[in-house]
């Protein structure tokens, strides 16, 4: 069991906030896709509804990244969160009052996507504003505790809501639980806006000093390039690939044991992560995160129900051990005034590469075969994941940096050049 995190009353309210909005987050998936299955034709609509959230997640990242650092960000997240609360109380009042229409939901969808935008980057940045720099890491390992632990039990009510009462209510707890998160999110300290003395005029100009900044911190974008790879041979070939594949290694039952193996691993580790100090903790994360590509290894040779379960819970500790040495070695040497544009790069580039990736597995698979495109994909997943190591300013960077240093009134130190 984690211990408590005293005396920082702020990040309690912010964990708290966290805690309720994601578990409806968590719910919300499982309940709009079997809500928009009941209610529509059937896939086409559903697929809709999909795009219609990506795509201004996608096309306004960077937007929000630069609000992020011009906006006190307790200020954009508790605007997000309202907006999120109407948008999908929107949703679900259409849903439960049987009046349900393609083009209202995917329009309620495009809005919530575009607060999404928003939230990404300003969640990211506030981090270090609540904590000393120095509890940054038990600060993410406590946030992914909470983040994994709604992953396994989300979906699972949220299945159970949807066949008992309909997908609406669950769109609704979703509703609420942004409401309630408002609430939390006000009861912070006022933040300041976390820019810098000189400000270039415009959103604009913030979005291109952020893109300056991002070029100019060889780490950053060294692993983003790469995860970015990671992400185009991951994301499809384990969505759209990996229930079909075990379905015909075991049966359909195997994937779910699959899933709530990996959701497993990765709420073990976060829960490690609290008190695993490692001097080079984002080298740590990059070696860990090459961990994920053996449930797409064990999917391409083949192996059984018991094998699979297995990577994919190893996989589960490997990519929680990624998450959290990403988020902390962002947070500590990242300057805080250009964080979440810094931030929303790289998370644009993550965001792209899907789907396509989505987009591409099916023909390949229908090409060569299922197997092949899953074991070709752990490959290249493992070479791209492992590629970071080569940079000497990624193996360099050390844990409890600038952010941490600051803190606790010492120099900061400069940040690692690579050479």
């Amino acid at each position: 069991m984690l211990p408590p995190f005293p005396p920082h009353r702020d990040f309690r309210w912010f964990l708290t906030a966290q805690t309720v909005s994601l578990l409806g987050t968590a719910m919300a998936p499982v309940a709009l896709a079997f809500a928009v299955l009941d209610a529509s034709a059937g896939l086409a609509d559903l697929g809709v509804v999909l795009t219609a959230y990506m795509v201004p997640l996608i096309g306004f990242l960077l937007v929000g990244g630069a609000t992020a650092d011009r906006v006190p960000r307790r200020t954009v997240l508790v605007a997000a969160n309202l907006g999120s609360a109407v948008t999908q109380g929107g949703v679900a009042a259409l849903l439960l009052t049987g009046r349900y229409a393609l083009w209202p939901v995917a329009a309620l969808g495009f809005l919530n996507g575009v607060l999404a935008a928003f939230t990404t980057p300003a969640l990211r940045g506030i981090v270090p504003e609540l904590v000393p720099g120095d509890r940054i890491r038990q600060a993410n390992a406590l946030l992914g505790s909470v983040r994994n632990a709604a992953k396994i039990l989300g979906p699972s009510l949220s299945g159970v809501l949807a066949a008992s009462v309909g997908g609406g209510p669950s769109i609704a707890f979703d509703a609420l639980t942004y409401l309630v998160a408002a609430g939390c999110l006000t009861r912070l300290s006022p933040l300041t806006a976390p820019t810098a003395a000189h400000r270039p005029p415009g959103l604009l100009a913030d979005i291109r000093e952020g893109w300056a900044a991002y070029r100019r911190i060889r780490w950053v974008w060294t692993v983003s390039l790469c995860f970015c790879a990671v992400n185009l041979v991951q994301v499809g070939t384990w969505q759209i690939l990996g229930p079909v594949l075990t379905r015909q290694l075991a049966d359909e039952a195997a994937w779910g044991f699959v899933l709530s193996a990996r959701g497993a691993g990765l709420l073990v580790m976060s829960t490690v992560m609290y008190r695993l100090a490692a001097r080079h903790l984002l080298r740590l994360g990059v070696l860990a995160g090459v961990l994920g590509a053996l449930p797409l290894l064990a999917l391409g040779a083949h192996l059984g129900a018991p094998w699979l379960i297995a990577a994919a819970f190893t996989a589960g500790l490997g990519s929680s051990v990624a998450g959290v040495g990403w988020d902390t070695s962002l947070q500590e040497h990242v300057p805080s005034d250009t964080l979440s544009r810094v931030s929303s790069f790289d998370d644009l580039l993550s965001y792209v590469a899907i789907p396509i990736g989505q987009l591409s597995v099916g023909p390949l698979a229908d090409r060569v075969g299922g197997f092949r495109v899953a074991a070709a994909a752990g490959v290249v997943y493992a070479a791209a994941a492992l590629a970071p190591i080569a940079s000497a300013a990624v193996r360099r960077l050390p844990h409890g940096g600038p952010a941490a240093a600051h803190t606790a009134g010492a120099p900061a130190a400069p940040e690692p050049t690579g050479r």
